[in-house]
């Protein structure tokens, strides 16, 4: 069983930088993606990038230039680099995985193409 666990939100101003985390554990995909995904207060969770088993990387337009998501096989963790963070970066962010790796190609993925979940850091970006 595959299990996520995010780390890394916090609070910070416009112009500020995090690193997000995500331990993964139980994972024997082969083939996968995994992804970031953020939810802001009374809006849908939405895709900002996506990495495949073939380090091929995708990202949603908004954060294109300023997010970069990465992997590290040896230690099973994901990262999500966020630079020049803006007020509506702001949300709880999760990391998502799933088998095979088409669903990920040329864009982070759609919510219900992926089967596990972290339980989100929230990430705040002050003015």
């Amino acid at each position: 069983q595959v299990q996520l666990v995010e780390s890394g939100g916090g609070s910070v101003q416009a112009g500020g930088s995090l690193r997000l985390s995500c331990a993964a554990s139980g994972f024997t995909y082969s083939r996968y993606c995994m992804g970031w995904f953020r939810q802001a207060p009374g809006k849908e969770r939405e895709g900002v990038a996506a990495i495949d088993s073939d380090g091929n990387t995708s990202y949603a337009d908004s954060v294109k230039g300023r997010f970069t998501i990465a992997q590290d096989n040896a230690k099973n963790t994901l990262y999500l680099q966020m630079n020049s963070l803006k007020p509506e970066d702001t949300a709880m962010y999760y990391c998502a995985a799933v088998g095979g790796n088409w669903f990920c190609r040329g864009r982070p993925g759609r919510v219900f193409e992926y089967n596990t979940w972290g339980q989100g850091t929230q990430v705040t970006v002050s003015s």
